[in-house]
């Protein structure tokens, strides 16, 4: 790579060998191109995805052209049993050609021999007009998994009539949270900044990947991993200080518990992603103008962030089809059409990991819902200024299982936040070592 090889995708290909001692890095398949009809008819590709906007996504492209025909089945969100019908369909050998994963689980997909690599279709060409971390987080042992769509920096959504109300500023840093949290809870007893979500590993992660973080690392043929460094460390105490002084909310992510509390203003902020913009105006069209978006805060006050969340697009290993499922997920991820379909569904906020993009995105997304904010000029800020050495390890699912099961504990003076942490690093090193690896940490 030339461009886009920056010292975390160097990091993320001496995993090379680690991934070997696994899958080879999984398939190749190289027999799959060259797939068009003989007959003259649509090539029929199938692709399974939970994202906003999909199916709209899927009949645009099929009514741009006559040369494929996607065949689209929704599936439950990934951690929500999607990932686990994609790696069933894998290994009974009728998985569909095209899938949705996010980049946290995209190591774990790999390592288990499930995509192929798709190099020789998506190119240095098409990946150096995409946001950097993103194309990192898809290159794995030097080669290409995915193709990129979105990408995810972190952002604060907060009521801005009852922040006024309440006399609150919008905070800075974490620092200034706690003070704002402490503010809005004296106001209104029963009101919280924000919720601390004990089924979302990944939301805590993001947190530690702003922080500065880097869980995991492969040097030659060793995984090291590092969940006790300073800015995980600080990171979870500070999470633990909010909940034991009853600061912020618990409730589960996107529940009855959370949209109630939002609804009836318990609730009064929301640390989320740029997706996010979209899935409150999708659940609280009531309350259109009442919103404002901000950065995440940092520890120092400059710009920092992680990435929660974000999607690719991978070709499964058995598709034979390789030539179109990624051009139809290039159409996507990369064209004017692709991402105003998407995003024209209207609960969609995609921030495209295409950079020229960002514009028509901007464009296509109805702002009214927060005062006509340039939201997405925020989002291009928050996205450049995600970490570049944080990398995902290949055992995610049993990482953020173990972490969910402490978290979901967490009580003052019971389990802590450092304790799911540790009990994600703990599952980890169990995992790495019984798949044959070596690791240290």
């Amino acid at each position: 790579m030339s461009r886009s090889w920056s010292r975390t995708s160097r990091v993320i290909a001496s995993a090379a060998t680690a991934l070997a001692l696994l899958t080879a890095c999984g398939g190749s398949n190289d027999e799959a191109g060259g797939d068009a009809a003989a007959d003259g008819k649509p090539v029929a590709i199938t692709f399974w995805g939970w994202a906003k906007g999909s199916k709209e996504v899927v009949d645009a492209f099929n009514a741009s052209q006559q040369k494929i025909k996607v065949n689209f089945e929704e599936i439950p969100s990934g951690n929500a049993g999607g990932y686990a019908k994609i790696s069933n369909a894998v290994k009974a050998g009728n998985a569909p050609d095209l899938v949705s994963i996010e980049y946290p689980s995209l190591p774990e997909f790999v390592s288990s021999g499930a995509l192929q690599d798709i190099g020789d279709r998506f190119t240095e060409k098409d990946r150096e007009k995409l946001l950097p971390q993103a194309v990192e987080l898809t290159t794995l042992g030097g080669r290409t998994w995915a193709v990129p769509f979105d990408a995810a920096p972190q952002a604060f959504y907060y009521r801005k009539d009852l922040f006024t109300k309440y006399g609150v500023q919008v905070p800075t840093t974490w620092d200034a949270f706690k003070s704002a949290a402490e503010k809005v809870r004296k106001a209104d007893p029963k009101a919280r900044i924000a919720t601390f979500f004990p089924d979302d590993p990944t939301t805590f992660e993001a947190m530690a990947w702003q922080a500065g973080a880097q869980w995991f690392k492969a040097e030659n043929d060793t995984w090291k991993i590092d969940t006790t460094d300073p800015a995980t460390t600080k990171t979870a105490a500070y999470w633990q200080g909010l909940l034991d002084a009853d600061l912020v909310h618990k409730n589960a992510s996107f529940s009855p518990e959370w949209t109630g509390s939002l609804k009836n203003g318990g609730t009064i902020g929301y640390l989320g992603a740029s997706w996010g913009a979209g899935v409150l105006k999708g659940t609280l069209p009531e309350q259109s103008g009442k919103w404002a978006v901000a950065p995440m805060p940092t520890w120092d006050g400059k710009p920092a962030s992680g990435m929660l969340g974000g999607s690719t697009f991978a070709v499964t290993k058995d598709s034979k089809k390789k030539d179109a499922a990624v051009e139809f997920a290039k159409w996507m991820a990369t064209t004017e059409a692709g991402v105003k379909a998407r995003i024209a569904s209207g609960t969609s906020s995609a921030f495209p990991a295409a950079t020229a993009l960002r514009p028509v995105a901007k464009q296509v997304f109805d702002a009214g819902y927060y005062g006509g904010q340039d939201i997405y000029a925020l989002f291009e800020q928050s996205g450049a200024s995600i970490g570049r050495n944080w990398a995902w390890g290949p055992t995610t699912g049993t990482t953020n299982t173990a972490i969910k099961d402490v978290l979901g504990k967490v009580t003052k003076g019971g389990p802590t936040v450092a304790d799911a942490v540790k009990a994600g690093h703990d599952a980890t090193v169990a995992e790495l070592k019984k798949r044959g690896l070596k690791v240290e940490g």
